[in-house]
């Protein structure tokens, strides 16, 4: 008979076992998901795009889309509150997207105190490699990509058409095709093993 430590064993290694399937699922669903033709074009026009043809209903100048309103609160979310604590883990002394290296001085180049900001840097004419504005960017284009998953989950739980289409790769041709697809569309083979059957 089995004791209860083995049964807390076993339930623990079933949870675990449970929350990696999970985890493992959500993360390929978001591979899947943001791979997909249509949506990298939509997350390159949500954050590039400086008009959209559905706009909020407002008077004078200061006219802003749906896209422009919905990248400020992830650009929001991505400066005031991810890349702050992200600052204190890795040793940097200020903002990531402050982070520069100089590959060339500027004519008023102090050898004491350096360039102390990359506006500094670049108002001197000094070259410089801004990669902490790209790493802000990166961070800034996953987490857009996390919105539009959170909201295709949204959407397929409000409505019973899937937006994500789960993948898996073919055995004989290794093309991504639907994981619930019997034949492979590229290849044409089956995918239960009729073939290696067969032979």
């Amino acid at each position: 008979m089995p004791s209860d430590v083995e049964n807390g064993n076993s339930e623990t290694d079933s949870l675990l076992n449970r929350g990696r399937h999970r985890m493992k699922r959500f993360f390929d669903g978001f591979v899947d998901f943001a791979f997909q033709g249509n949506i990298l074009q939509i997350a390159f026009g949500l954050m590039y795009s400086p008009l959209s043809p559905i706009t909020i209903p407002r008077t004078g100048p200061n006219k802003r889309s749906i896209a422009n309103i919905f990248t400020d609160l992830i650009k929001s979310f991505v400066s005031a509150i991810l890349m702050p604590p992200l600052a204190i883990i890795f040793p940097v002394n200020k903002n990531i997207e402050e982070k520069f290296a100089v590959l060339r001085y500027g004519d008023n180049y102090n050898t004491t105190t350096g360039y102390n900001t990359l506006r500094q840097a670049l108002d001197d004419g000094a070259v410089v490699m801004a990669y902490g504005s790209f790493i802000y960017q990166v961070v800034s284009f996953v987490m857009v990509g996390f919105a539009l998953y959170g909201l295709a989950h949204v959407y397929t739980l409000v409505s019973h058409d899937p937006i994500i289409k789960y993948t898996k790769k073919c055995k004989y041709c290794r093309k991504r095709i639907n994981e619930k697809c019997l034949r492979c569309i590229n290849c044409t083979s089956w995918q239960d093993g009729r073939e290696e059957r067969n032979c």
